[in-house]
């Protein structure tokens, strides 16, 4: 019962630090633009940030079931103890440098790294692992073409007012776009340590099937909020100035975009890198105003980093459950 409520812990400290790894994606834009300071941006994605947790659990269950067999390991409860470790580790490595990179492959690859240090490949199930990875990698895409499109649209909408007075309404609309980015971070982010700890307690013996508790979400969700409240002013830096430079009609289309995709990809129960959607908005709306103005070279780095995390954090958890899995013996 004390390595459960271990679990959980790590569970909800990677919920918390994903609040101010990820959500600063979310407000990046606005506060970059100008549109609202830091401290009235990172208070309102606090708040949506909750509510986007409380009110879905489909990314949850397919977390739990989609990555791991359960019934396959021998050692279910170091297998996600070990993966949360993991995670945990490269998300605060990728926020110390400033990179914006994905806590979903952080645990998608902890999680199958652990498994297949434990029980070999039969732990891991492949059907569900390579849907996963495959919206993984098929969102960014999408995220660069609907920018693409939305920009253009927002441009024909106020091609014909003055400078001011499409940057003034631009900026009151980048209130309300702030507030569904982060409304739908919390909406599919949250859900992620949802489905941990809904594995652990089946793992334990606690319940019998997948079905999220609600004392779960809510612990989620708070999780999540508390580290919003912190924010990470170092990936707002990177997100919202060194793709591109950054005005209102940029954000608002950003942010429309990168909303509409992880709100698809939640009602499909889909889990999604939102870092790497919104990032990839940003590109696309970059690419839709002046090729020249995306800043490629750190687009190049992100990407770099997207494409090594789930390698890399599947050699990290498998060398930590080997730790653990000895300690665990000997102690």
């Amino acid at each position: 019962m004390i390595q459960l409520i271990i679990i959980i812990a790590l569970a909800l400290t990677f919920d918390f630090i994903n609040g101010f790894h990820d959500t600063a994606n979310a407000i990046a834009t606005a506060v970059s633009t100008r549109a609202l300071r830091l401290r009235t941006a990172i208070l309102i994605a606090a708040v949506m940030n909750f509510t986007g947790a409380v009110m879905f659990t489909g990314v949850a269950k397919t977390i739990a079931t989609g990555v791991v067999d359960l019934g396959t390991v021998a050692n279910g409860n170091i297998v996600i103890m070990a993966a949360m470790i993991s995670a945990i580790a490269w998300n605060l490595i990728t926020w110390y440098f400033g990179i914006p990179s994905s806590s979903s492959h952080a645990l998608i690859g902890s999680l199958a790294g652990a498994a297949l240090a434990d029980a070999g490949l039969a732990a891991v199930n492949f059907s569900g692992f390579i849907t996963i990875f495959a919206s993984l990698i098929i969102s960014p895409l999408v995220a660069i073409v609907v920018g693409y499109i939305v920009f253009t649209i927002v441009k024909k909408i106020v091609v014909r007012m003055s400078i001011y007075k499409a940057n003034s309404g631009l900026r009151k609309m980048q209130i309300f776009t702030a507030a569904l980015q982060a409304f739908s971070h919390g909406s599919n982010d949250a859900q992620k340590s949802m489905g941990i700890i809904t594995m652990a307690l089946v793992s334990f013996g606690v319940q019998n099937d997948m079905t999220v508790p609600h004392w779960v979400q809510l612990a989620c969700a708070l999780a999540m909020t508390a580290g919003t409240s912190v924010g990470g002013w170092r990936i707002i830096k990177t997100v919202g100035t060194q793709i591109m430079k950054l005005k209102p009609i940029n954000g608002v289309a950003a942010d429309l975009s990168s909303s509409l995709v992880i709100q698809i990809a939640t009602h499909l129960n889909l889990p999604v890198s939102t870092t790497h959607v919104i990032s990839s908005s940003i590109i696309g709306v970059g690419t839709a105003q002046r090729i020249k103005g995306v800043k490629w070279g750190t687009a190049r780095k992100m990407v770099l980093a997207w494409f090594i995390t789930i390698p890399i954090t599947i050699c990290v958890s498998a060398g930590v459950f080997i730790v653990v899995h000895s300690l665990a013996a000997v102690l």
